[in-house]
């Protein structure tokens, strides 16, 4: 049975929230899930820099196959969105420099490989995340299970890509799949 860790981070310049999961077979299992507050350094590049020596650190103590990212989004105010980008990027760059793969997700996919709907709540993520890895009790940020929802997300996506094949067309799909021949 393989095992891979996936290291999740929802990027953000005032909380950072990130989960570690592992994954045995079919199977997921939490590591570990928390933020970074970052709210009380007041130089946006000291902020960058925490956010990259973070990235660093977990990767260096936990070794993640994979890191998956939530991608910024657009959403009122573009400096937001400005800020938020330039934290995914040095989240990206800490990992690139390790050598761990990337995944980006966008919110409403994240949202939608957890609970079933793209514009569910942090809320319903948070609940959902809950029951499936069995954790007794909530953090206290909502931004930890934003992090660990990208980790789950990409668990979710890679093992449908993986059990997905291509075919040259009808009759190698039926040379491998008999029993779905009706008639």
């Amino acid at each position: 049975m393989t095992e891979r860790i996936i290291l999740g981070i929802d990027p953000g310049t005032n909380i950072m929230g990130y989960g570690l999961i592992i994954n045995k077979g079919n199977f997921i299992e939490l590591i570990k899930m928390d933020v970074v507050r970052l709210a009380k350094i007041d130089n946006q590049p000291l902020k960058l820099k925490k956010i990259f020596e973070t990235t660093l650190e977990l990767i260096d103590q936990y070794k993640p196959d994979e890191l998956s990212i939530e991608a910024p989004f657009y959403g009122k105010n573009i400096q937001s969105m400005l800020k938020l980008g330039r934290a995914q990027g040095v989240a990206i760059a800490a990992a690139l420099f390790r050598s761990v793969p990337i995944f980006e997700y966008s919110p409403r996919k994240i949202k939608q490989s957890i609970t079933g709907n793209g514009n569910a709540s942090k809320e319903q993520v948070a609940a959902m995340l809950l029951m499936l890895l069995k954790i007794k009790e909530a953090p206290r940020y909502l931004d930890a299970t934003d992090g660990l929802a990208v980790a789950v997300c990409h668990f979710f996506q890679k093992n449908t890509t993986e059990k997905r094949k291509s075919y040259s067309g009808w009759k190698s799909f039926l040379a491998e799949n008999p029993d779905r021949l009706v008639t």
